[in-house]
């Protein structure tokens, strides 16, 4: 029997609404190194998206790396599995490969070609080993780009075509006893997305969602990352996604974080089961949907008090605008100074007729003002209401300084 952790969609580095996340994600890697101990875990999948972006800084990468450093050196014999997701850069997380494989350590990001231009596939396969004895075999697929997969006549038939030939590879090495085991980051078809997370939508017309179908019967689990909802890919328990450990965006705030622990004995999995983590910090929107000022004023008067921490709850407001309200910002910012969270997001909704955009020629475009440009957009902004004569006189003082030093320059 051999124990796996699945995780996935980890984004070091990310920061939330200017927030830095640093402590947030040592959080969450010191409790996934206590659950690699407690569960005797014998390897660890990453499934892609290690970093927030293509190129991290310093830190990110320090954290990343004596993460790995800490959980080997506790268990020597665990076995770490990486892929490169649409958020890394293929190339510059594969770097490293040969010196983590010395710490049982694979890293897959790119997909490699041989001389004769025929996809590596041997160099995707990665036995998963327990005491000397291969007790499994992994297809190791990072985030496939355009010219990664088998010629096929679109993006999802490429990828099908990807894992059955995989598939076709495995089935000569594996013995009936052994299990396979598939990675994958992609957007599989029936997936729920966060509704405001642009770093898991897809295609427009999803032109880039793979079928469940990509996944054969024969593999005995598929470890997906990319979607940030721990979930099954189509009601099959053993296709499914780890979800991301911290919440993205607003609309991931009611997510539960976890990893799935998988159990796999002989060839077949017998059991799944989510390990929750309770993220550190909280996210929280005040109202539920936007309301007049003064009703949003009220809400954050009842918002506890106290000093703002690494763990103080990022904050969401909404806030419905019925009239010009030029001080809307100010007076919301003074509601929370004695309040324990972070302003994260402030948002308006206009309440009145929208306003019809006019399109400009380019001769058009060279004659228009400044001012011209700040009225049109208030009255768009504000369902055709004019802006105030004191808004006027002060952006036309801003617009005079600026002209002004412009030509002192």
């Amino acid at each position: 029997m051999i124990k796996l952790i699945h995780t996935a969609d980890w984004h070091i580095g990310q920061t939330f609404f200017d927030y830095n996340r640093k402590a947030e994600h040592l959080c969450f890697l010191a409790w996934l190194r206590n659950q690699l101990r407690e569960q005797a875990t014998d390897v660890l999948l990453i499934a892609g998206d290690v970093f927030d972006t293509p190129n991290p800084s310093a830190e990110s990468q320090k954290i990343f790396y004596q993460f790995l450093h800490e959980i080997t050196s506790d268990n020597p014999s665990l076995q770490v599995v990486i892929i490169a997701g649409n958020h890394d850069s293929a190339a510059r997380l594969e770097a490293p490969d040969p010196l983590l494989q010395e710490m049982n350590i694979t890293v897959k990001g790119v997909v490699r070609r041989t001389s004769e231009g025929e996809i590596d596939f041997q160099r995707l396969i990665v036995p998963l080993i327990k005491d000397g004895q291969v007790e499994a075999w992994c297809m190791v697929v990072p985030y496939l780009r355009q010219g990664d997969y088998p010629e096929a006549e679109s993006y999802p038939l490429g990828v099908k075509a990807m894992y059955d030939a995989l598939l076709q590879e495995v089935l000569k090495i594996r013995e009936p006893n052994q299990a396979i085991v598939a990675m994958g980051h992609l957007h599989a078809a029936g997936g729920i997305v966060s509704e405001e997370d642009r770093s898991e939508r897809t295609v427009v017309g999803g032109v880039e969602c793979v079928t469940p179908d990509t996944f054969s019967a024969l593999i005995a689990y598929t470890a997906l990352g990319h979607l940030h909802r721990g979930q099954q890919v189509c009601g099959r328990e053993e296709v499914r996604y780890a979800g991301a450990p911290l919440p993205m965006s607003f609309a991931e705030k009611n997510y539960k974080q976890s990893v799935a622990l998988v159990e796999i004995e002989a060839s077949a999995v017998t059991k799944i089961e989510r390990l929750y983590f309770d993220a550190p910090v909280k996210l929280l929107t005040i109202p539920d949907e936007a309301k007049p000022m003064e009703d949003v004023l009220q809400e954050i008067a009842r918002l506890p008090e106290g000093e703002i921490t690494e763990n103080s709850s990022y904050l969401e407001v909404k806030v419905l605008i019925t009239e010009p309200e030029p001080s809307f910002r100010f007076r919301i910012e003074e509601a929370l100074k004695d309040k324990s969270v972070r302003l994260a997001r402030l948002g308006s909704v206009q309440q009145g007729g929208a306003v019809e955009a006019k399109v400009f020629s380019y001769e058009e475009l060279q004659k228009i003002t400044p001012m011209e440009i700040a009225r049109m957009e208030f009255e768009k902004q504000y369902g055709g209401t004019e802006m105030p004569e004191t808004m006027k006189q002060l952006l036309q003082s801003v617009i005079q300084e600026i002209e002004h030093e412009d030509i002192s320059d």
